[in-house]
């Protein structure tokens, strides 16, 4: 049973592909972050890459906030999941046009609260009736925006890494995969192709730098 009837289609969108040395960049830094290979990294970031507002810019700070000199740093897999997800390019009044990942951040429409809304990115996601896997399913969604009441709700089973998070729909609750769902405030990536070569610009949450 579809249950999204009644929320706004919000399939991904990927802009990336029209570029041959986007493509190029984008494997050279996905094999980076597989082989967790920091020099590799390093060499895809701008020097002076915008690190959020009110903080200061550059690869000091950036490897700073990301513990990136530590093996189990957030930054693999915020990267990873964000460039996976496909991307948009944005044009601000100012600065650059940039490519920016993932589509829900670079492409969220305005008629949605980003605090309050979330955007379903699996192709089709079971509603469970509780927060577990065993639960009985409520139905499915496809990509859609939907409303979120707790982001991040632990397993019922004990021990388990699964989180998930309870959505609205209609006039009952139910429970996603929390990897199956994005908020539009979480970390952006945006990244620059001026100059001959691409390098990551910004990875800021809830900000889009100008």
């Amino acid at each position: 049973q579809q249950l999204n009837a009644n929320e706004l289609a919000f399939v991904p969108i990927d802009e990336g592909p029209k570029d041959p040395n986007w493509l190029a960049y984008k494997a050279r830094l996905l094999d980076a972050i597989e082989k967790r290979n920091r020099q590799a990294l390093i060499a895809a970031i701008d020097p002076n890459v915008d690190n959020g507002p009110s903080v200061k810019r550059g690869l000091s700070e950036f490897r700073r906030r990301w513990d990136l000199d530590k093996d189990k740093s957030p930054l693999w897999d915020e990267l990873r999941k964000g460039v996976s997800l496909g991307g948009a390019y944005v044009k601000k009044d100012r600065g650059p046009r940039r490519f920016c990942t993932p589509y829900v951040a670079a492409k969220w429409p305005t008629t949605h609260d980003p605090f309050d809304f979330g955007a379903i990115t699996a192709r089709e996601v079971l509603v469970k009736s509780e927060p577990s896997s065993d639960s009985r399913t409520l139905g499915t969604v496809r990509q859609v925006v939907v409303k979120v009441e707790d982001w991040e709700v632990a397993d019922k089973a004990s021990g388990l890494a699964q989180k998930w998070t309870r959505i609205r729909l209609r006039d009952a609750s139910g429970y996603v995969p929390e990897e199956q769902i994005r908020s539009p405030i979480e970390h952006m990536a945006c990244f620059s192709g001026d100059g001959g070569g691409w390098r990551l610009t910004s990875l800021t949450a809830g900000y889009l730098p100008e």
